[in-house]
């Protein structure tokens, strides 16, 4: 598809609403790292910045897929999933940017549009790479943040929003949702990759026996989904904001724990985790690392301008896919 981006005129009624008529726009620029909505940093004259978040058709890069139907992890995206997660994380004491602006009526533009605090341009990715020392601040910050959440409990699992609207599935455990959705991403990266196709009972009846030790658990907790160091900017006073976080939803914290381990690295014990079952967390580590082959392969398949870089993280991930089940 051919993609236009927003441009200062489109969003000067917009500014105007949010900063004050008294300022004029300065720059518009579109920040990288987003696959599903629009993130734009404006500037006004005073140098004063906000952040606009754009859910818009020709913001989103990813094709559709077939999904699991009562994975709560699928269409992790938009301005309702926002406002609810927001609302529920600053309820959690995490430090959230602050909203300014929600705007689903299309007042300003053809799209759902929230305005955020810009809460700065440094993530904890960068920090942890220059200057570990000054990271250790804001990571143990997180990792109380964390804690607050994995302590937060539901008894049902799901989308805020589809648990507030009570069209949250309840039908079966959660580790069989991670199961039907790793096969289903094993099927569908298998058909791209021949080394996936020649292993693909293996790796299925490697994941049905990380299953087949995992013990029953019907309370949940509240879960970014998919939190690494690049979802979290430090403040100049090094306080660390949560951001992307869509997909808030109540699940187990095994998932949540799976991701960070993975993006985290050596850092991940800095954030002093809550306690964890095993069991369940290298079946949702193999998982997820099924899932980070077929993203990324489906993804470059579009015109997302960085494809290098998702073929080689779906090539890391099949090394590890094949790893675990080579003898």
């Amino acid at each position: 598809m051919m993609r236009t981006f927003l441009t200062t005129d489109d969003v000067r009624d917009l500014a105007a609403e949010v900063c004050g008529t008294d300022r004029r726009i300065e720059a518009l620029d579109r920040l990288a790292g987003g696959t599903k909505k629009g993130v734009y940093r404006l500037t006004l004259d005073d140098r004063t910045t906000v952040v606009l978040y754009v859910w818009a058709p020709g913001e989103n890069y990813w094709p559709p897929s077939e999904t699991v139907p009562d994975d709560p992890f699928t269409d992790a995206s938009g301005a309702e999933l926002f406002a609810v997660s927001h609302a529920a994380l600053a309820e959690a004491g995490v430090r959230v940017p602050r909203l300014l602006m929600l705007d689903r009526d299309g007042r300003h533009l053809d799209a759902d549009v929230a305005v955020v605090e810009d809460a700065g341009g440094r993530k904890l990715e960068e920090l942890l790479d220059s200057d570990p020392a000054a990271a250790a601040a804001p990571l143990a910050a997180l990792g109380d943040a964390l804690r607050r959440m994995h302590t937060t409990r539901g008894e049902r699992y799901g989308k805020l929003a589809a648990i507030a609207c009570d069209t949250a599935p309840q039908t079966r455990p959660t580790e069989d949702i991670i199961v039907d959705r790793a096969m289903a991403h094993l099927a569908a990266s298998a058909a791209r990759d021949t080394r996936l196709a020649e292993a693909h009972e293996r790796i299925a009846a490697h994941v049905r026996h990380l299953r087949s030790t995992v013990t029953p658990r019907q309370s949940y907790v509240l879960v970014h989904g998919e939190l690494g160091p690049d979802h979290v900017l430090v403040t100049p006073s090094g306080e660390p904001v949560m951001i992307d976080f869509e997909g808030l939803t109540y699940f187990d914290a095994e998932w949540e724990h799976a991701w960070l381990q993975l993006r985290f690295g050596t850092a991940y014990p800095a954030l002093h985790p809550v306690e964890l079952d095993p069991d369940r967390l290298e079946l949702y580590r193999y998982a997820q690392v099924l899932s980070l082959v077929e993203g990324p392969l489906r993804i470059a398949d579009t015109d997302f301008p960085d494809r290098q870089w998702m073929l080689d993280l779906a090539e890391w991930n099949i090394v590890k896919a094949l790893a675990a089940v080579t003898p």
